[in-house]
């Protein structure tokens, strides 16, 4: 039952992310996110799309979460995080959290790669708390793979369960973030979170064969017509954190889900959007990262794009 795990009073009056809803999750799922207190698993895999220092050659253990705390009109994984009370998951109800986790690492992946786990914290930390206590229990890192809207409270009550935070840092302003993601007070929660993650964990660092094992990895997507706020963001980075921060540049972005709605944003990024962010991060000296490679094309970013009602998720091949 939801009543007997260890931190379930962290879902009677819901304050784990910036909205505070106040929901009691034990008995509602009335908060912005929809989410009750039942944990709900989309899927489990091994990712190979990731960063090379996640993904490596073994593959990244993604455990993919429904349901969010952002409404972002252009997301890509809308099946499970916008619509997902539509999408029937069978896996959900069959496994829990602690022993998916322990099945991705029988399977050889190099960490626990959880996606939108903002809103499951407390049911993470408890899988964590049981996986790691077993017999032949979990030993690899876990990533906290999220949007970057965050409780720095919550993110301070995970100080010793994430070796590995790799949060998005979205906008730098909070209109961007209202108008295309439906949350108030982005920039303010996501930097004072990353403060404490970076506290918590420091730079990235990997082993001898350049896999991480703990660190603060941090993704910026270039959104067409305000890419200019990733440099303020890269400014942030610079000077509140340190270079030593891996940064993830990303020009994936594609108009999905309700992008059409945004004219401004209804297309790819250009090429002159993508040099300039690329530039802008050489001449601040960052030397810890990687840059996705500039596609003009839906057809290559495709291979990335989830469809969560297809058996493998993703079309690319390993």
């Amino acid at each position: 039952m939801v009543n007997d795990f260890k931190y379930s009073h962290f879902l009677e009056s819901c304050t784990l992310c910036p909205h505070k809803c106040g929901v009691n999750r034990l008995k509602s799922s009335d908060g912005f996110c929809r989410a009750s207190g039942v944990p709900e698993i989309s899927t489990g895999l091994a990712h190979f799309g990731e960063e090379p220092p996640v993904s490596g050659d073994k593959g990244s253990g993604t455990i993919f979460f429904k349901h969010c705390n952002m409404s972002c009109v252009y997301c890509q994984n809308y099946q499970i995080s916008q619509e997902c009370d539509n999408l029937i998951l069978k896996s959900e109800q069959t496994i829990k959290l602690e022993d998916c986790m322990l099945d991705l690492q029988a399977q050889g992946c190099h960490n626990i790669n959880l996606v939108s786990p903002t809103i499951w914290v407390p049911h993470i930390m408890n899988a964590l708390s049981t996986a790691r206590t077993r017999e032949n229990g979990l030993t690899i890192p876990v990533v906290y793979n999220s949007g970057g809207y965050e409780n720095p409270e919550t993110i301070k009550m995970l100080e010793g369960f994430i070796e590995i935070y790799m949060p998005d840092m979205r906008y730098s302003e909070n209109e961007s973030a209202y108008k295309y993601s439906g949350v108030k007070n982005y920039v303010e929660n996501n930097r004072k979170s990353l403060i404490e993650m970076y506290r918590q964990v420091g730079g990235l660092k990997t082993d001898e064969n350049g896999i991480a094992v703990s660190g603060l990895m941090i993704r910026l997507l270039i959104l067409p017509g305000i890419a200019g706020e990733i440099k303020k963001s890269l400014d942030f980075i610079k000077y509140e954190l340190s270079t030593d921060v891996y940064i993830s540049i990303m020009s994936q972005y594609e108009p999905l889900y309700k992008a059409s709605g945004y004219p401004e944003i209804n297309r790819l990024i250009n090429l002159d959007e993508y040099d300039r962010i690329v530039d802008y991060a050489d001449k601040l000296g960052f030397y810890n990262g990687a840059i996705q490679d500039f596609e003009d094309d839906a057809e290559g970013k495709d291979l990335f794009t989830p469809d969560f009602e297809s058996e493998g998720v993703f079309k690319y091949k390993k």
